[in-house]
């Protein structure tokens, strides 16, 4: 078993399978845009056993330091429950080319996962991952006591837990 805290500065944050951006009936549009609307994410049993397999592989041969599905909310809102369990914060990339900025980080695909994993693990986890046929990418780095999006302000760990004890939506409960 795996904890989702994020555990030591300097791990990697990667995310395990497919992003499309998906925003149909997610927490984003309800939240967000005041309306639910949208087909749910298409459900792939055969991607979900995929992911589901290497993380459990990877949990296995102790590999990773945190893991956490992204679900409701989407990858940004798995991100800050890790950070707020573990009380680190993280650096973040830049979503990838051709996903706009909210899709990639509030889209509800699913069969994904975020794994934290030491820096020199990160090129084996990527081949496991290859070799699963699951893709992968870097999300950032676990360090501080902020959450920072390239190009925003960062969010303080402190403010954000502030935030939390006040406002319990059903996806941070």
């Amino acid at each position: 078993m795996a904890g989702m805290g994020l555990r030591q500065d300097g791990d990697v944050l990667l995310l395990l399978g497919t992003e499309t951006g998906h925003l149909g009936q997610s927490t984003y549009m309800q939240v967000i845009e005041d309306r639910l609307e949208g087909a749910p994410p298409p459900v792939d049993l055969a991607a979900e056993k995929c992911a589901g397999d290497l993380v459990r592989s990877l949990i296995a041969s102790d590999a990773v330091t945190a893991v956490h599905d992204v679900s409701d909310g989407g990858l940004l809102v798995a991100i800050a429950e890790m950070a707020l369990a573990g009380n680190r914060g993280v650096q973040l990339e830049a979503p990838p080319e051709g996903l706009p900025a909210h899709a990639a980080w509030f889209g509800e695909d699913q069969a994904r996962y975020v794994i934290a994993v030491p820096a020199d693990d990160v090129d084996a986890v990527g081949a496991a991952a290859s070799a699963a046929g699951v893709p992968v990418r870097v999300l950032g780095t676990g360090e501080g006591d902020s959450i920072a999006l390239p190009g925003e302000t960062p969010l303080a760990l402190t403010a954000l837990k502030a935030a939390h004890e006040g406002w319990m939506p059903r996806f941070m409960a």
